[in-house]
């Protein structure tokens, strides 16, 4: 597990001395920059890199994150660390791809002028790096001299499986420089054990009364027509389900709130572009509930080596009374644990999700981490101060807000009262 630092200063060994016993692997290519634009990275070398990393990440994919950088709002023009074999150790001769961080500045992410990178969010919850399977520590050292080499103090990995196995390859690393890395923020969140019978992991989650009041609310859906789950896996298909999501977003709480993905231009131009490029991949399926010829939930689910990402659920609002994303995701789960092909679903939730906490039953432990590069960097300690700082800052403002309108609430309540 991560290490939680107990201090603000992070006294270590420095990171130069590991690297320096790995000559197999370095930063980035012959021909490569110290920092270069997500762009530059070789698209076959990325995805070949996906395949063997040690740890799944569906965000992380390059047709999923080429997509993101080219147009979704606030996310575009990333850049990337990367890390490369040296030729003589690949059995081709040829130096090949195996670590890579889309990453962006500490100034960009939060507007903080300090020399830090950090992991750029892929419109997804989820920025675990793409580590080669059988090169893991080297591709961590690499990425770490590359960001030391475009001047930068420290690495902030945001979202990141804090027990997975590209953490444990960092802290592996770190450990033998003499250092730690430090979790700026944790929160445990749902996921799905696929390798299980469905109908005995929902009995256990939601029990036979909660059971028996879903399957009455189908069977209310079922008035307005036969209820169906329909699978959409071509990138042609993909592309039609997609259209029917983004509008079943658009018609709720999503819309009213700016999220759905159909109010920016940006955002839908990455959608679209991204499902059906990962559905010739076998990578992105479509899921959609109907009540006849009436879709009222649908949702994207990708796919990475033996993981699946549950992302953006859209439903109809005037079917509520029926629980159309439960219904959804009841039938997802019996889905995702049919196919032998996946054996964990990420639900990429926040923690405590009302929806699927209760029907994913487990948990796994997700944050933010600050790894430092340099021995007894004053500057690491700096940003760890500042990001502490930031954090409590928010979590006061939070915490404020939620007060003044509990305020507005109960007093609302009196005044309906006196009348």
């Amino acid at each position: 597990m991560v290490e939680i630092a107990n201090s603000a200063v992070v006294r270590s060994a420095s990171v130069k001395d590991v690297i320096g016993k790995r000559p197999q692997a370095k930063a980035t290519p012959p021909d490569g920059d110290a920092l270069a634009p997500l762009t530059a990275v070789d698209a076959s070398q990325w995805h070949a890199l996906a395949e063997r990393a040690v740890e799944p990440n569906g965000y992380y994919l390059p047709d999923w994150e080429l997509a993101v950088n080219a147009t979704a709002r606030g996310r575009t023009g990333v850049s990337a660390l990367s890390a490369w074999s040296e030729a003589s150790s690949a059995q081709d001769s040829a130096a090949r791809l195996i670590g890579l961080l889309p990453v962006i500045s500490m100034w960009r992410a939060w507007k903080i002028p300090l020399p830090a990178l950090v992991s750029a969010h892929p419109y997804g919850t989820l920025c675990t790096p793409l580590l080669d399977r059988d090169m893991a520590d080297d591709a961590v050292i690499s990425l770490m001299q590359q960001a030391r080499k475009a001047g930068a103090h420290a690495l902030i990995l945001r979202d990141v499986s804090l027990g997975g196995a590209a953490m444990q390859a960092f802290t592996e690393v770190l450990r033998q420089g003499g250092m730690h890395p430090v979790v700026l923020q944790s929160h445990v969140r749902a996921c799905l054990d696929a390798a299980r019978d469905a109908e005995e992991l929902l009995r256990d989650a939601l029990g036979a009364k909660k059971l028996k009041e879903l399957r009455r609310q189908r069977n209310r859906l079922a008035e307005h027509g036969a209820v169906r789950f329909d699978v959409a896996r071509t990138p042609e298909d993909v592309a039609a389900a997609l259209e029917i999501l983004l509008a079943l977003e658009a018609s709720g709480w999503k819309a009213k709130r700016g999220t759905a993905l159909i109010q920016h231009d940006g955002d839908t131009g990455f959608i679209r572009r991204a499902a059906p490029a990962l559905a010739a991949n076998s990578q992105c399926e479509i899921v959609t509930l109907r009540a006849g010829d009436t879709p009222v939930a649908a949702a994207i689910v990708l796919r990475h080596q033996d993981r699946a990402f549950y992302f953006k659920l859209g439903v109809d609002e005037r079917f509520a009374k029926y629980s159309p994303g439960v219904q959804l995701t009841l039938e997802l789960t019996r889905h995702l644990c049919a196919d032998p092909a996946i054996a964990t679903a990420d639900s990429t939730a926040a923690a405590d999700h009302p929806m699927i906490n209760p029907i994913w039953r487990g948990r796994f432990a997700i944050g933010d981490v600050l790894i430092p590069l340099r021995q007894n960097d004053p500057v690491v300690s700096l940003i760890h101060a500042v990001l502490t700082l930031r954090r409590l800052v928010r979590e006061l403002a939070r915490r404020t807000v939620h007060f003044i309108r509990d305020r507005r609430a109960r007093s609302s309540r009196m005044t309906s009262l006196k009348f």
